[in-house]
Protein backbone atom coordinates (compact mmCIF):
# COMPACT_ATOMS: atom_id res chain seq x y z
CA UNK A 1 0.00 0.00 0.00
CA UNK A 2 1.41 3.41 -0.92
CA UNK A 3 1.52 6.33 1.49
CA UNK A 4 -1.35 7.97 -0.36
CA UNK A 5 -3.55 4.94 0.35
CA UNK A 6 -2.95 4.93 4.13
CA UNK A 7 -5.72 6.08 6.43
CA UNK A 8 -5.41 7.97 9.67
CA UNK A 9 -7.19 10.39 11.96
CA UNK A 10 -5.92 13.82 13.02
CA UNK A 11 -6.95 15.16 16.39
CA UNK A 12 -5.94 18.37 18.15
CA UNK A 13 -3.19 18.06 20.75
CA UNK A 14 -4.85 18.55 24.18
CA UNK A 15 -3.75 21.97 25.53
CA UNK A 16 -3.40 20.64 29.07
CA UNK A 17 -0.77 18.19 27.81
CA UNK A 18 1.47 21.10 26.81
CA UNK A 19 1.41 22.28 30.43
CA UNK A 20 2.33 18.73 31.49
CA UNK A 21 5.29 18.75 29.08
CA UNK A 22 6.56 21.99 30.63
CA UNK A 23 6.30 20.48 34.13
CA UNK A 24 8.18 17.36 33.05
CA UNK A 25 10.87 19.43 31.34
CA UNK A 26 11.51 21.33 34.58
CA UNK A 27 11.34 18.15 36.68
CA UNK A 28 13.88 16.34 34.50
CA UNK A 29 16.61 18.63 35.83
CA UNK A 30 16.19 17.42 39.43
CA UNK A 31 18.61 14.90 40.98
CA UNK A 32 16.18 12.21 42.04
CA UNK A 33 16.77 8.90 43.81
CA UNK A 34 14.14 6.16 43.62
CA UNK A 35 13.22 3.28 45.88
CA UNK A 36 10.98 0.41 44.76
CA UNK A 37 9.13 -1.08 47.73
CA UNK A 38 6.39 -3.63 48.44
CA UNK A 39 4.04 -3.07 51.41
CA UNK A 40 1.58 -5.57 52.87
CA UNK A 41 -1.87 -3.97 52.42
CA UNK A 42 -3.99 -6.97 53.44
CA UNK A 43 -5.25 -5.39 56.67
CA UNK A 44 -6.20 -1.98 55.20
CA UNK A 45 -7.80 -3.60 52.15
CA UNK A 46 -9.94 -5.79 54.40
CA UNK A 47 -10.95 -2.74 56.41
CA UNK A 48 -11.82 -0.82 53.23
CA UNK A 49 -14.12 -3.66 52.22
CA UNK A 50 -15.80 -3.50 55.65
CA UNK A 51 -16.26 0.25 55.27
CA UNK A 52 -17.81 -0.23 51.84
CA UNK A 53 -20.41 -2.51 53.37
CA UNK A 54 -20.99 -0.05 56.23
CA UNK A 55 -21.28 3.26 54.36
CA UNK A 56 -22.48 1.92 51.00
CA UNK A 57 -19.62 3.27 48.85
CA UNK A 58 -16.01 2.48 48.08
CA UNK A 59 -13.51 4.47 50.10
CA UNK A 60 -10.65 5.88 48.05
CA UNK A 61 -7.57 3.70 48.45
CA UNK A 62 -5.47 6.57 47.09
CA UNK A 63 -7.02 8.77 49.79
CA UNK A 64 -5.79 6.34 52.44
CA UNK A 65 -2.27 6.39 50.93
CA UNK A 66 -2.36 10.21 50.92
CA UNK A 67 -3.40 10.19 54.59
CA UNK A 68 -0.47 7.93 55.55
CA UNK A 69 1.95 9.96 53.44
CA UNK A 70 0.86 13.26 55.01
CA UNK A 71 1.08 11.83 58.51
CA UNK A 72 4.57 10.42 57.89
CA UNK A 73 5.75 13.74 56.43
CA UNK A 74 4.26 15.59 59.41
CA UNK A 75 6.62 13.57 61.62
CA UNK A 76 9.62 14.69 59.56
CA UNK A 77 8.93 17.92 57.66
CA UNK A 78 12.35 17.74 56.01
CA UNK A 79 10.68 15.30 53.60
CA UNK A 80 8.87 18.19 51.93
CA UNK A 81 11.48 20.91 52.32
CA UNK A 82 12.31 23.22 49.41
CA UNK A 83 15.32 25.42 48.75
CA UNK A 84 14.71 29.12 48.10
CA UNK A 85 16.72 31.60 46.03
CA UNK A 86 18.81 32.49 49.09
CA UNK A 87 19.86 28.84 49.45
CA UNK A 88 17.76 28.30 52.59
CA UNK A 89 15.49 25.33 53.29
CA UNK A 90 11.81 26.10 53.83
CA UNK A 91 9.89 23.46 55.84
CA UNK A 92 6.13 23.93 55.71
CA UNK A 93 3.81 23.06 58.59
CA UNK A 94 0.99 22.05 56.23
CA UNK A 95 1.45 19.03 53.98
CA UNK A 96 -0.30 19.87 50.69
CA UNK A 97 -0.54 16.67 48.64
CA UNK A 98 -0.87 16.92 44.88
CA UNK A 99 -2.63 13.98 43.27
CA UNK A 100 -4.45 13.24 40.02
CA UNK A 101 -8.07 12.50 39.21
CA UNK A 102 -9.56 11.49 35.88
CA UNK A 103 -12.13 13.80 34.31
CA UNK A 104 -13.73 14.27 30.91
CA UNK A 105 -12.23 17.24 29.05
CA UNK A 106 -13.69 18.08 25.61
CA UNK A 107 -15.00 14.54 25.30
CA UNK A 108 -11.66 12.96 26.31
CA UNK A 109 -10.59 11.32 29.54
CA UNK A 110 -7.83 13.49 30.96
CA UNK A 111 -5.82 13.10 34.17
CA UNK A 112 -6.14 16.43 35.98
CA UNK A 113 -4.06 17.37 39.06
CA UNK A 114 -5.72 18.44 42.29
CA UNK A 115 -4.20 19.42 45.63
CA UNK A 116 -5.41 18.15 49.01
CA UNK A 117 -4.56 21.09 51.25
CA UNK A 118 -3.28 20.47 54.81
CA UNK A 119 -3.69 16.72 54.39
CA UNK A 120 -1.76 16.17 57.63
CA UNK A 121 -4.69 17.77 59.49
CA UNK A 122 -7.40 15.75 57.72
CA UNK A 123 -8.88 12.32 58.40
CA UNK A 124 -9.06 9.56 55.80
CA UNK A 125 -12.76 10.33 55.48
CA UNK A 126 -12.13 14.02 54.76
CA UNK A 127 -9.47 13.23 52.17
CA UNK A 128 -11.79 10.67 50.57
CA UNK A 129 -14.53 13.30 50.30
CA UNK A 130 -12.13 15.82 48.74
CA UNK A 131 -11.11 13.30 46.08
CA UNK A 132 -14.70 12.33 45.27
CA UNK A 133 -15.63 16.01 45.08
CA UNK A 134 -12.77 16.67 42.66
CA UNK A 135 -13.84 13.74 40.48
CA UNK A 136 -17.45 14.94 40.34
CA UNK A 137 -17.08 18.68 39.76
CA UNK A 138 -16.97 20.18 36.29
CA UNK A 139 -13.45 20.44 34.95
CA UNK A 140 -13.98 24.13 34.18
CA UNK A 141 -14.13 24.73 37.95
CA UNK A 142 -10.79 23.08 38.58
CA UNK A 143 -8.09 25.57 39.54
CA UNK A 144 -5.61 23.98 37.14
CA UNK A 145 -8.04 24.41 34.23
CA UNK A 146 -8.37 28.14 34.92
CA UNK A 147 -4.61 28.58 35.18
CA UNK A 148 -3.92 26.63 31.98
CA UNK A 149 -6.12 28.98 29.95
CA UNK A 150 -3.81 31.96 30.42
CA UNK A 151 -0.65 29.92 30.91
CA UNK A 152 -0.71 28.52 27.36
CA UNK A 153 -1.11 31.99 25.92
CA UNK A 154 2.37 32.84 27.23
CA UNK A 155 5.38 32.29 24.92
CA UNK A 156 7.39 29.14 25.62
CA UNK A 157 10.55 30.97 26.78
CA UNK A 158 8.48 32.91 29.34
CA UNK A 159 6.91 29.65 30.57
CA UNK A 160 10.39 28.17 31.09
CA UNK A 161 11.37 31.28 33.05
CA UNK A 162 8.26 30.80 35.21
CA UNK A 163 9.34 27.28 36.16
CA UNK A 164 12.83 28.53 36.97
CA UNK A 165 11.30 31.06 39.35
CA UNK A 166 8.93 28.43 40.72
CA UNK A 167 11.89 26.17 41.48
CA UNK A 168 13.41 28.89 43.69
CA UNK A 169 10.21 29.94 45.43
CA UNK A 170 8.88 27.33 47.87
CA UNK A 171 5.79 29.46 48.55
CA UNK A 172 4.86 29.57 44.86
CA UNK A 173 5.52 25.85 44.57
CA UNK A 174 3.21 25.12 47.48
CA UNK A 175 0.46 27.37 46.12
CA UNK A 176 0.51 25.96 42.59
CA UNK A 177 1.62 22.36 42.99
CA UNK A 178 1.48 21.39 46.65
CA UNK A 179 4.48 20.17 48.63
CA UNK A 180 4.24 16.40 48.01
CA UNK A 181 3.06 14.30 45.05
CA UNK A 182 1.10 11.05 45.30
CA UNK A 183 0.09 9.64 41.94
CA UNK A 184 -1.92 6.54 41.10
CA UNK A 185 -2.85 6.11 37.48
CA UNK A 186 -3.92 2.46 37.69
CA UNK A 187 -1.57 1.51 34.88
CA UNK A 188 -0.84 -1.99 36.17
CA UNK A 189 -4.19 -3.26 37.47
CA UNK A 190 -3.66 -6.57 39.26
CA UNK A 191 -0.14 -7.90 39.43
CA UNK A 192 3.28 -6.51 40.28
CA UNK A 193 4.34 -3.28 38.63
CA UNK A 194 6.21 -0.10 39.51
CA UNK A 195 6.25 3.30 37.87
CA UNK A 196 9.42 5.40 37.86
CA UNK A 197 8.27 9.01 37.41
CA UNK A 198 9.88 12.17 36.18
CA UNK A 199 9.35 13.57 39.65
CA UNK A 200 8.57 17.23 40.27
CA UNK A 201 8.46 17.43 44.09
CA UNK A 202 10.94 16.83 46.89
CA UNK A 203 8.93 13.70 47.73
CA UNK A 204 6.92 11.73 45.19
CA UNK A 205 5.07 8.46 45.77
CA UNK A 206 3.91 6.47 42.76
CA UNK A 207 1.29 3.79 43.44
CA UNK A 208 1.71 0.67 41.32
CA UNK A 209 0.06 -2.73 41.19
CA UNK A 210 -1.08 -5.15 43.91
CA UNK A 211 0.30 -8.68 43.92
CA UNK A 212 -0.17 -11.69 46.29
CA UNK A 213 2.98 -12.77 48.14
CA UNK A 214 3.52 -15.49 50.80
CA UNK A 215 4.43 -14.06 54.20
CA UNK A 216 5.03 -15.51 57.65
CA UNK A 217 2.30 -14.29 60.05
CA UNK A 218 2.17 -15.61 63.63
CA UNK A 219 4.23 -18.63 62.66
CA UNK A 220 2.03 -19.47 59.66
CA UNK A 221 2.62 -18.80 55.98
CA UNK A 222 -0.22 -16.73 54.51
CA UNK A 223 -0.84 -15.34 51.05
CA UNK A 224 -0.92 -11.57 51.58
CA UNK A 225 -1.68 -8.66 49.24
CA UNK A 226 1.34 -6.44 48.59
CA UNK A 227 1.25 -2.98 47.06
CA UNK A 228 4.07 -1.88 44.76
CA UNK A 229 5.23 1.66 45.52
CA UNK A 230 7.96 3.87 44.12
CA UNK A 231 9.41 6.49 46.46
CA UNK A 232 11.25 9.31 44.71
CA UNK A 233 13.31 11.86 46.67
CA UNK A 234 15.17 14.99 45.60
CA UNK A 235 18.71 13.97 46.50
CA UNK A 236 19.80 17.63 46.74
CA UNK A 237 17.66 17.83 49.89
CA UNK A 238 17.16 14.28 51.20
CA UNK A 239 19.88 11.68 51.81
CA UNK A 240 19.42 7.92 51.65
CA UNK A 241 19.27 7.22 55.41
CA UNK A 242 16.46 9.74 56.18
CA UNK A 243 14.63 8.50 53.10
CA UNK A 244 14.85 4.90 54.36
CA UNK A 245 13.53 5.91 57.80
CA UNK A 246 10.64 7.76 56.18
CA UNK A 247 9.74 4.72 54.08
CA UNK A 248 9.79 2.51 57.19
CA UNK A 249 7.46 4.86 59.08
CA UNK A 250 5.12 5.13 56.10
CA UNK A 251 5.13 1.35 55.78
CA UNK A 252 4.07 0.95 59.43
CA UNK A 253 1.18 3.39 59.00
CA UNK A 254 -0.11 1.64 55.87
CA UNK A 255 0.22 -1.92 57.15
CA UNK A 256 -1.60 -1.02 60.38
CA UNK A 257 -4.45 0.62 58.47
CA UNK A 258 -3.87 3.87 60.35
CA UNK A 259 -6.89 6.17 60.25
CA UNK A 260 -9.25 3.50 58.88
CA UNK A 261 -10.52 2.25 62.22
CA UNK A 262 -12.08 5.52 63.31
CA UNK A 263 -15.87 5.70 63.45
CA UNK A 264 -17.50 6.19 60.05
CA UNK A 265 -21.18 7.03 59.42
CA UNK A 266 -23.29 4.03 58.35
CA UNK A 267 -25.40 4.02 55.21
CA UNK A 268 -28.47 4.43 57.46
Amino acid sequence: MSDSDSTYTIKPFPPIRQATIDVLDAASRKHMIHGLVEIDVTKPRQRLQQLKETIGESVSFTGFIIYCCAKAVDMNKHMHAYRDWRNRLVLFDEVDVSTTVERVVDGRNEVVPTVIRAANHKSVQEIHQKIRQAQAEKVEKAQVFEVVQWYLAIPAFVRRLFFRILGQSPQLMKKNGGTVMVTSVGMFGNGAGWGVPIASHTLNITVGGIVPRPRMVDGQIENREHLCLTFSFDHDIIDGAPAARFIQRFKELVENGDGLFEEWPSRD
